[in-house]
């Protein structure tokens, strides 16, 4: 049996507000697979980014379990938390973060040369991973020389550096048009395959939800419905 990148069981996770508590999720059980990109929708206050936050490890729940490659997250300690984040999960936000005073070549590359990887690993990492989403020839140019688009393919490159077994991608389309928007979503899907991670997208976005394998569809802290995609 294959065991998924990332396993939630019975996630949980409340909110005090004053003297008032707040259910953001009320019992999340699902699996996410290497080589899929698996979409979560629901309306504002749903639960999805609270999912996303708590797989990522930006947060802890209230009740449950976490397991990325078979790894407890919940009973780990900040220190272990931190290491996994920066081995096991790369993220991709609307917003790209890219470094300004950096090249694309030199973002994608930072992740790797913070982890202390030799500088011939580094170069072919980064030609490859900007090879894979279609970037090559912008290699030395600067986040304000590329588009929005050129920009958030450079972030999912750069969230692929260290082999993650993970993406986390919140609203990675949010900012962008059509026509850029599905390039985007084409180079995750592209991430999934050929780099073999499990890919997880919040997102209000149906073009990213019609390119997924998977959708899940979360309302009022539950998982209501589950939709896979044919052909994918």
């Amino acid at each position: 049996m294959t065991l998924p990148a990332v396993e939630t069981r019975d996630l949980k996770k409340v909110y005090q507000l004053g003297k008032v508590r707040v259910p953001a999720l009320r019992g999340v059980t699902a699996k996410f697979f290497s080589g899929e990109m698996t979409v979560i929708m629901g309306p504002s206050g749903s639960g999805k980014t609270t999912l996303l936050n708590l797989i990522g490890t930006f947060d802890r729940p209230t009740g449950g379990k976490i397991y990325i490659d078979g790894q407890d997250l919940t009973a780990m300690g900040e220190r272990e938390l931190t290491r996994l984040r920066r081995e096991k999960i790369g993220f991709v936000f609307q917003f790209y973060n890219l470094i300004p005073v950096l090249t694309a070549f030199e973002n994608v590359e930072l992740p790797m040369l913070i982890s202390g990887k030799p500088k011939e690993e580094r170069r072919k990492r980064t030609e490859e991973l900007l090879g894979l989403v279609g970037l090559s020839h912008r290699a030395h140019h600067r986040p304000d020389e590329l588009s929005g688009g050129e920009q958030q393919r450079v972030a999912i490159a750069r969230a692929l550096a260290n082999r993650p077994s993970i993406v986390l991608a919140d609203e990675p389309t949010g900012d962008l048009d059509t026509k850029t928007g599905r390039e985007v979503v084409g180079a995750l899907r592209k991430a999934a395959k050929e780099e073999g991670v499990a890919v997880i997208a919040v997102t209000h976005d149906p073009i990213v939800a019609e390119r997924a394998d998977r959708v899940l569809r979360i309302r009022d802290g539950k998982i209501v419905k589950e939709v896979r995609n044919r052909g994918r």
